[in-house]
């Protein structure tokens, strides 16, 4: 009985050893890409790459077999899961409806055209790859379920890492920055949307009887949410805060999260999907306070699990899995969600009257990814529709689309009210992610 409490020992002390690693070698990796122009995310996705099969294991021994044994893997996705719902509340928080003020119709017109073309791009490259990815693990995926899911992992803009892109290259007030980072908001509830659909269909496996139950459940959650959820928030809001957020606030508000993921969990459509949800229902004012005492706080949980989550992904990454073919199907993906998104952006950018230079550069940042789009590829793992290959490219497409930006756009002038709102609003800034 010893033995066996000293291996568990032995493991959990392995597990907060490997959590060290990772946040040392993301946080070397993430200050060296920043001088390239890239977001912090850019390092840290390489370093969970690179711990893994991909480079580490490649050396003599198999180093990552040893640093990260199999029996640490579930208890580090447990911690890469906590960060990954904490994040996502503050995704759904920093949706900030005034960002439409004006905008509406180009924001609209702009996410639902970049949408619509990755999303039937990615299905018609779908058509293409199905027939060499239809089995995963042994267990056939329909063509319908790989096609969905193909085009939605397409679809996604990642609104953090265009928020910071914007404020460090002074975009944050230029029209094109304005429009881009309303569009980017309204592209995230618009892909959520669409992914949870895609989560629900694959979940029901074409059955119509448990699609109907999905259906009906998840619009009951969406009325609790709006109807009981948000009202209740509100009043705690109301009540509990004056100058400060007591804990008794933070406490509630993270049992809520981690319900709210369970709920969307037992409906079928993923626990990210609840916890973006009651981030979305949360009251933002008052908002200094909120930022402070809500938002930073979580930041910085996110800030030191969300490597975790990195390293749990760069461990199903193996490059140099990738064969002949594999390349070339890499080439396709990365070509097709670029198309996708910059042709979905900068055409509807260009009619609303910007000029070509303008739309191009909307259209470079909508295709921004970032930790978004391995959120989903996750999801799409976890459902069973993605084999170890096109999780692989696909990661890799995720990484290209983010670093294209960085060293593409330009740096606008800031005017010195700009930079002293852009400081003011420093608190609140959406993390790198």
């Amino acid at each position: 009985m010893k033995s066996l409490a000293q291996h568990s020992d032995l493991l959990v002390a392995a597990v907060m050893a490997d959590i060290a690693i990772v946040l040392v070698v993301g946080a070397v990796l993430g200050r060296l890409v920043r001088h390239l122009r890239q977001p912090p995310v850019i390092g840290e996705i390489i370093a969970g790459i690179a711990l893994g099969p991909s480079l580490l294991g490649l050396f003599p021994g198999n180093p990552t077999a040893h640093i990260f044994p199999v029996e640490a893997r579930p208890y580090l996705s447990a911690i890469a899961q906590v960060g990954l719902l904490v994040f996502m509340f503050g995704i759904g928080w920093e949706f900030d409806r005034r960002l439409l003020s004006g905008r509406r119709g180009a924001a609209g017109a702009v996410s639902i055209s970049s949408i619509a073309l990755a999303f039937g791009l990615g299905v018609a490259l779908a058509t293409l790859l199905y027939s060499h990815h239809d089995s995963v693990k042994g267990h056939h995926t329909s063509f319908t379920a790989f096609a969905l899911f193909m085009g939605a992992a397409m679809s996604i803009t990642a609104f953090p890492v265009l928020a910071r892109m914007l404020t460090e290259h002074r975009m944050m007030g230029t029209r094109v920055g304005a429009l881009a980072l309303a569009s980017a908001a309204v592209d995230d509830v618009l892909a959520w949307c669409l992914l949870a659909l895609t989560a629900a269909i694959v979940t029901a496996n074409g059955a119509t009887g448990h699609m109907v139950q999905i259906a009906v459940l998840a619009a009951i959650y969406v009325a609790v949410m709006a109807l009981a959820v948000r009202p209740l928030l509100a009043f705690m809001t109301r009540r509990w805060i004056t100058d400060r957020v007591p804990p008794v606030y933070v406490i509630m508000l993270v049992a809520g999260l981690f319900l709210s993921s369970y709920a969307t969990t037992w409906i079928g459509i993923h626990a990210i999907f609840g916890a973006f949800a009651f981030g979305f229902v949360m009251p933002r004012e008052p908002f200094t306070i909120l930022a402070d005492g809500v938002k930073r706080p979580f930041d910085g949980i996110s800030m030191v699990l969300l490597p975790v989550f990195f390293i749990v992904t760069g461990l199903n990454v193996d490059i140099s899995g990738i064969s002949g073919r594999g390349f070339v199907e890499l080439a396709a993906i990365i070509i097709v969600a670029c198309a996708g998104k910059m042709i979905g952006a900068t055409i509807p950018g260009r009619l609303t009257g910007m000029p070509w230079r303008e739309a191009g550069t909307l259209g470079l940042l909508m295709n921004t990814r970032g930790l978004t789009e391995l959120i989903i590829l996750n999801v799409g793992v976890g459902l069973g529709v993605l084999d170890g290959q096109m999780f692989t490219m696909m990661v890799v497409m995720a990484l290209v689309t983010t670093a294209l930006a960085g060293p593409l756009l330009p740096n606008a002038p800031a005017s010195p009210a700009e930079l002293a709102d852009l400081r003011s609003e420093r608190a609140g800034e959406p993390q790198a992610v």
